[in-house]
């Protein structure tokens, strides 16, 4: 059967459209890519001759060649734990009982659009929020707790729009076939939604946290130091119940602040210092992404058997 003339012309219009959808995406992504490598390989040929093991364990200084990045990596680790011990289990369970339990009515999508909406509220915000709340209110002072508990605030809602998407992926029939041999509805969940959503669930997580760990603004509106020479006290102890939490309200720097206090000297040491830190948080941010795409692979492989 021949193909009128006019079907003929709107499926080649609609080929050649999407031809230059592709060229342009592929042209996109060439730019995006180019321009990471070449920041990229820049802050490697400037900071790449002071990766040497003292760099790692010495602390800032007055003078370049001496300073180091001891107390912004272990200021960073710090408050990521806190971060992350609060913001993911509260922000999946917050996801889970909006899309599994929250009943439909006006006051859970009112809920919904506000989570929606603190998801893209700039960050400074947050940190203004956390001066006047955990700072001033609750007298927590510029510690590490205090910037944990921002930060947890700042990626919480990415966590819970994350967690929400993942959860509504997964098919209905796993749901009705579960319900169909007697389980409850949070053996359901538990057992089989969950199972098939967190490999999205991770996802977002890391994205949250990926966004966290560079994170300048509201860490410096919290108060934190820019130039600090001692680490937080350990968390092990030698007595019983051998734990301390001291290091929660010790005060702290993390990497952000470090660059940022190097980039804003003009001598070229400290160009080259900033360079090698930066480097260092982009290390951690892409390990921090490889463990999730690797959870995510096994999780999914054991999904398939």
């Amino acid at each position: 059967m021949a193909v009128p003339v006019d079907l003929r012309r709107v499926i080649e219009r609609a080929k050649r459209r999407d031809v230059i959808f592709v060229v342009l995406g592929l042209a996109a992504l060439a730019f995006a890519l180019c321009t990471f490598v070449a920041l990229f390989a820049n802050m490697v040929s400037v900071g790449w001759s002071r990766l040497n093991p003292d760099f790692f364990t010495s602390f800032a200084s007055r003078r370049a060649e001496n300073a180091g990045i001891l107390a912004a990596w272990v200021g960073s680790l710090s408050v990521m734990i806190v971060t992350g011990l609060v913001a993911v289990p509260l922000g999946i369970a917050s996801g889970i009982y909006l899309e599994e339990y929250a009943p439909r009515n006006r006051m859970t999508a009112l809920i919904e659009i506000n989570i929606s909406n603190l998801a893209g509220v700039p960050s400074i915000v947050y940190g203004l929020l956390a001066l006047g709340m955990f700072v001033h209110y609750f007298q927590l002072g510029a510690s590490v707790l205090t910037a944990g508990l921002t930060l947890a605030l700042l990626i919480l809602p990415v966590v819970i729009v994350a967690t929400r998407e993942a959860i509504r992926a997964v098919p209905g029939a796993i749901r009705e076939a579960a319900y169909a041999l007697g389980a409850t509805r949070w053996q359901t969940v538990k057992d089989h939604v969950l199972q098939y959503s967190m490999p999205g669930i991770l996802t977002g997580v890391i994205i949250g946290l990926s966004r966290a760990i560079g994170e300048t603004a509201p860490i410096v509106t919290i108060g934190a130091v820019s130039f600090i020479a001692f680490l937080p006290p350990p968390p092990v102890s030698t007595t019983f119940p051998f734990l301390s939490f001291e290091w929660l309200w010790s005060p702290f720097t993390a990497m952000p602040i470090q660059i940022f206090g190097w980039t804003s000297r003009p001598e070229e040491a400290f160009q080259a210092n900033a360079s090698a830190a930066a480097l260092v948080l982009v290390l951690m941010t892409l390990a921090m992404n490889a463990v999730a795409i690797w959870l995510r692979y096994r999780l999914r492989r054991n999904l398939n058997w």
